[in-house]
């Protein structure tokens, strides 16, 4: 991808892609700390909260390697049009629900969304990017991404508090609507990187044979489960734990806000690190054992500030472990695989969520918050220990750091 690169054609694309993903996220994660507790308003308890979730979450992991295969097949505008579509039907649904078990049905059919679209993109860039500007790509993008998850869940919980469940609801599936517009009308239609042969039947499989006995690929893939099982007891029962202590709903979405903006903001200058150094995996470690000791420390929080730094913490580790962990995964993947690759890598994604979000449920209602987010970092610590081991052996394709 380095001979005849045109950066001007880079930097655009790059930046569709961006926006398409801000707009996407912004309005699928309005709902995120707004629906655990609107599904305890219809009657759910905690263990049919951790089920709404882990709906969502079953079905994105489950699809994303398929829909990131049928990408490599299909190109991405479709694909990823029909997802945003799905999310945004979803949030108008949710506003319609009136029971727990209605709010599972849609968060399955939600699932289908994110798995249409998540792979897809972050395919994309990948094909757009040369190897040496992989780690900053993925800076920009997840950036994009956390922007979106952070102001989503702070302008969820503060219209919520304002003006109520539904109309939040409303918004959301207004504000992703208008994304697949921009994706229409600004995406390229290929939705492809360089023109590639396609692959017959036989080969295919026989390539994804090879990609499942690839073991920096797998290590990434860990990597990600691991970290995202945190995320999601974060996503999935922060709200109740907060609650618990005094917060207000506004107050909940000021600790989302946090995390997410130093999620956000320390995207661009990791991003750049991790093309500047001759070995990611490090830095991916590093990122992965932050997370294991700000979801454990969430476990202690009793007030307001001490929830705000667990949370500034949270976000500065996912930025510096995912933007290497995605570079690393679009390095350990063949370019006319990338979309499966990026598939594996969203359905961690999705899996790890959904496990804790299922497991911890049943957990935390027996031993309590504190103890469920202590156990959480542990289990985070001993799948970063089943990283390293899978990936420390895997050298970049950068021969030296670039400038």
């Amino acid at each position: 991808m380095t001979d005849n690169f045109d950066y001007r054609t880079y930097l655009r694309l790059l930046c569709i892609c961006c926006a398409v993903v801000f707009g996407c996220y912004f309005g699928t994660y309005m709902r995120m700390p707004v629906v655990p507790l609107y599904a305890v308003t219809l009657g759910a308890d905690t263990v049919e909260v951790g089920l709404i979730n882990a709906a969502f979450l079953l079905t994105a992991g489950v699809l994303s390697l398929p829909l990131g295969l049928f990408s490599d097949r299909l190109g991405t505008k479709r694909i990823a049009a029909i997802g945003i579509l799905i999310l945004s039907a979803s949030s108008f649904l949710v506003a319609l629900s009136r029971t727990p078990q209605q709010l599972i049905w849609i968060y399955l059919f939600s699932g289908v969304g994110l798995a249409a679209f998540g792979p897809t993109i972050m395919a994309f860039v990948a094909n757009i990017s040369p190897i040496t500007h992989l780690g900053r790509s993925y800076g920009w993008y997840t950036t994009a991404l956390y922007c979106g998850m952070t102001l989503g869940p702070a302008m969820g919980g503060f219209v919520a508090q304002g003006a109520g469940f539904t109309l939040t609801f409303f918004i959301s599936g207004l504000s992703i609507f208008l994304t697949f517009w921009v994706l229409i009308f600004f995406l390229p239609g290929t939705g492809a990187g360089p023109p590639r042969q396609t692959a017959q039947a036989g080969t295919t499989l026989a390539m994804v044979g090879q990609l499942l006995r690839n073991r920096p690929l797998l290590g990434c893939w860990l990597g990600t489960l691991g970290g995202c099982f945190g995320l999601g007891l974060f996503l999935t029962f922060l709200p109740l734990h907060a609650k618990d202590q005094g917060l207000s709903v506004g107050q909940i979405g000021l600790v989302f806000a946090t995390q997410g903006i130093v999620n956000a903001l320390s995207r661009i200058p990791f991003g750049n690190l991790s093309d500047r150094v001759s070995n990611r995996n490090w830095l991916a470690v590093a990122g992965l054992l932050g997370v294991a000791g700000s979801i454990a420390a969430f476990g202690l929080a009793d007030r307001i500030g001490y929830f705000i730094l667990c949370a500034a913490a949270l976000g500065a580790s996912m930025g510096l472990a995912f933007t290497s962990i995605g570079a690393l995964t679009a390095e350990a993947a063949p370019p006319e695989f990338r979309g499966l690759a990026m598939g594996g890598y969203n359905a961690a994604i999705y899996l790890g969520m959904m496990l804790s979000s299922a497991l911890m449920g049943p957990v935390i209602r027996s031993l309590g918050f504190t103890d469920g987010f202590l156990l959480t970092g542990l289990i985070n610590l001993i799948l970063l220990a089943g990283f390293y081991l899978l990936i420390r052996d895997f050298s970049s394709r950068l021969k030296q750091p670039v400038s």
